[in-house]
């Protein structure tokens, strides 16, 4: 079974096989049940309450680092960086607290290329936070957001996030690297999740018996989306794809009893899915700081 290691704040470590997963919290995004679909704003509230939330929910935000011998840090996704406000951004300093120089990672895995998964692509106007590494992604994804006719064929609402992942993305222009799945770095498989975008991926990441699914944004409200897998986010691209996809998602984790993360699942983010009646709920990793 992994375990925790010495937690820093915004920042845990924990151990799988002989990697180390670090999970780092990059703030919260403010939300509003506006924001949910699929399901009655009435019953998307009655579910906040009864998880003990408020219903103008925070979505956590979370980036994972991988490490371990003879490997060079692996990123996935970046967190908000400067597209964000003061509640987010908080990557840099995580990794710092880590004690990993960001010009030491040399792979930087993309769950999708939304704002918040992306933005910290970049340091300052125009320049690399990661000079020295290669953005991995789907190819579909590819395809969707940076194609030269992507923002004419976008709508206007959406047009501003098309010219956000171009933008964090053009000073890797030379060193992105698309995929379809399978693997994409030694002991990590890209799993393709399509619907929040058209090339959402999680990571599956295998090191001897023990394994770990990241799987990006199959949900963002815990409070509700484990109850009612109906309810999606307005920001799903697809959103019947969505819901079908995170509906198998989260009966075959139960099922098999996979250890999960998620980018927006409540920090430290690490558990497990249990089947609850007619829907499911999360159980947390049990950890104990090292002594």
């Amino acid at each position: 079974m992994p375990n925790a290691q010495n937690p820093l704040p915004g920042v845990l470590r924990w151990s799988l096989g002989d990697l180390t997963i670090t999970v780092m919290n990059d703030g919260y995004l403010q939300g509003s049940l506006d924001l949910v679909t699929g399901i009655e704003r009435e019953e998307a509230g009655v579910l906040q309450a009864a998880g003990f939330r408020a219903q103008d929910p925070r979505i956590t935000l979370n980036a994972f680092l991988i490490t371990g011998p003879g490997r060079k840090p692996v990123l996935i996704d970046t967190g908000m960086g400067s597209f964000g406000g003061p509640s987010l951004g908080r990557v840099p300093a995580a990794l710092a607290a880590a004690g990993v120089a960001p010009a030491s990672i040399e792979t930087v895995l993309l769950t999708h290329l939304h704002p918040d998964h992306a933005g910290g692509l970049l340091a300052g106007e125009g320049m690399a936070a990661y000079p020295n590494a290669e953005l991995v992604l789907h190819s579909d994804e590819a395809a969707h957001w940076l194609d030269d006719g992507a923002i004419s064929r976008a709508s206007e609402e959406a047009k501003p996030y098309f010219e956000m992942a171009r933008k964090a993305t053009a000073p890797y222009a030379e060193r992105i690297r698309t995929m379809t799945g399978g693997s994409v770095s030694p002991g990590i498989e890209a799993v393709p999740l399509p619907g929040h975008t058209p090339g959402h991926t999680g990571y599956r990441i295998t090191s001897g018996n023990a394994s770990l699914l990241m799987w990006a944004d199959i949900v963002h409200l815990p409070a509700i989306q484990f109850k009612q897998p109906e309810a999606g986010m307005v920001f799903d691209v697809d959103e019947n794809q969505a819901r079908d996809v995170r509906r198998r998602m989260l009966d075959s984790v139960a099922e098999d009893r996979t250890f999960v993360a998620g980018a927006h699942l409540e920090f430290p983010a690490l558990g497990f899915v249990a089947r609850d009646g007619a829907g499911y709920r999360f159980v947390p990793e049990l950890w104990v700081a090292a002594q």
